[in-house]
């Protein structure tokens, strides 16, 4: 049964990708049954319907007793304007939903049980209560590798996908990813200007960055726009073999996009959903060749070479099933690579980089030739072992930084380049010695407490790599912040563990 007509109004809280509605305590909807506070309902006007979440409120100043408040994410879901006349009425359950409950469970799921699943996630039919108990009940490696590959075909099922082979005559449609977990860690934005300068297809679509101080798409979005429409998108690839954008506005494997919202203040990347999350974005943007970075360390997201090599085998199995080409390069994780960690920071590692510039980081120049290597010997005219070397002519001789400059303006260049976070500390060496290791986790944790990514010009801009040499008073890293409060955080958090550890010897 539905409500009479309450009038919308646009509530201004940004709710993360969950539909959130507001209404009165003194409503008459109210105080019917099912409509208790964080029950879920369907909103309905000028023949569109949303699934949301309930929330009561005491304050006429956010919705009067006529009125049905929207957060931003139902506001833009419905796409009706403030004062619309519109309807509510409780929401009936998911069809999947004892399909979750088997999960939680134990439960080994069938093909169509995940493809329910996903179907009601995509179409935002579970509140983020529901998305955190499937999140967690497929944690760690509690999916069977047959789920994984149902899990990665139904998150393809349920989004729009890309299809080049008009374009590229039957040739590779190559792409590169890393799983993550390394700040700094820009390679894609410099694997894409290679390959594609080699005039290979490269459709990169990124996720922003989930539990790291930024993202490929958070990065190059201080250069370009990345949030490209699926059309639009199609064009850009079309007109300079590349992009390096953010998967999400296409369209490409939503459901992903909706679980990533809670994986992030969870802080869960679990071996089985990064494979479906990886594999279905590439697959939707059409890839037929993929090289996939591993990066191992004891501060990154695979601990040890045993647990790189389950994770490998995973994500082979299924791309197999998919017909996807995988090159699995299992790399150092040890340490951050390149010297910024944050939005604004690595995008100037990636230009220095681009423009053979002598300040450039070595460490990331050198990987993303040997990721760019690998990519280009996909193409079938190129040795095996030649692939580095024309990867590095490309960068040396510029062609690969004009080609980024192509795809810079091909996406929608900024007018206006953000700028670093003037509030800034030093954090300094209380003795002498060499830096023998570098936490991760430590260094992306303090760059995320200084604002990154939401704030692009946050981050931590690294003076020292393992094995440098460093003298008591100097300076290991400098973090950058815009807001007194978010460097007062970072500096906290540094000055309990900065993330270093020296070893005995250097400088005096």
């Amino acid at each position: 049964m539905e409500s009479q007509d309450l009038r919308i109004r646009r509530v201004a809280i940004d709710t993360w990708r969950e539909s959130v509605v507001y209404l009165h305590r003194e409503c008459e909807v109210v105080r019917a049954a099912g409509f208790q506070a964080l029950s879920k309902v369907t909103v309905r006007a000028n023949g569109r319907a949303i699934s949301a979440v309930l929330n009561v409120v005491d304050d006429a100043d956010i919705v009067q007793p006529d009125e049905l408040g929207l957060s931003e994410d139902a506001f833009a879901r419905l796409n009706v304007a403030s004062g619309h006349a519109a309807q509510v009425s409780p929401a009936e359950s998911p069809v999947s939903l004892p399909a979750l409950h088997r999960k939680i469970a134990g439960e080994r799921l069938s093909r169509e049980d995940l493809k329910a699943i996903i179907r009601d996630v995509a179409q935002a039919r579970y509140s983020k209560i529901e998305l955190a108990a499937f999140v967690v009940a497929t944690n760690g490696y509690d999916l069977e590798r047959d789920e994984v590959l149902y899990l990665t075909e139904a998150m393809i099922d349920v989004g729009r996908r890309l299809d080049w082979q008009h374009a590229v005559r039957g040739g590779p449609v190559v792409d590169k990813h890393c799983i993550g977990g390394i700040p700094g860690n820009r390679t894609s934005m410099l694997v894409v200007p290679i390959v594609t300068a080699h005039g290979m297809l490269c459709p990169k679509t990124s996720s922003r960055a989930i539990t790291s101080p930024a993202g490929t798409a958070d990065t190059m979005e201080v250069l370009a726009e990345v949030e490209l429409p699926f059309e639009r998108l199609q064009q850009i690839v079309r007109d300079t073999n590349g992009c390096l954008a953010w998967g999400g506005s296409a369209d490409l494997s939503p459901a992903d996009d909706i679980l990533i919202s809670v994986e992030r203040p969870l802080g869960i990347d679990s071996p089985g959903q990064m494979v479906a999350s990886i594999l279905s974005k590439k697959i939707a943007a059409g890839s037929t060749h993929l090289v996939l970075d591993i990066p191992v360390g004891p501060t990154a997201k695979v601990r040890s070479m045993p647990a790189a090599q389950r994770l490998r085998k995973l994500f082979e199995y299924v791309a197999s099933y998919l017909n996807l080409h995988l090159d699995v390069m299992i790399t150092d994780g040890s340490q951050p690579i390149g010297n910024g960690i944050g939005p604004v920071l690595e995008a100037r590692d990636v230009m220095r980089v681009l423009h053979n510039d002598p300040a450039a980081p070595a460490d990331l120049r050198e990987k993303s030739l040997r990721l760019a290597g690998r990519v280009i010997e996909f193409d079938p005219d190129v040795r095996g072992g030649d692939g580095w070397r024309i990867a590095r002519d490309i960068l040396e001789s510029g062609r690969a930084l004009a080609q980024m400059e192509a795809i810079i303006s091909a996406q929608g260049r900024r007018a206006e380049l953000p700028t670093l976070g003037a509030l800034t500390h030093e954090v300094i060496a209380e003795r002498p010695g060499i830096v023998g290791a570098i936490d991760n986790l430590r260094l992306a944790r303090i760059a995320r407490l200084a604002g990154a990514p939401q704030v692009s010009g946050a981050g931590v801009d690294l003076l020292r790599k393992v094995g440098d040499p460093v003298a008591a008073g100097q300076a290991l890293y400098r973090i950058h912040a815009k807001y007194p409060a978010d460097l007062t955080f970072a500096c906290d958090l540094a000055a309990r563990d900065n993330g270093y550890l020296l070893q005995a010897g250097g400088a005096a």
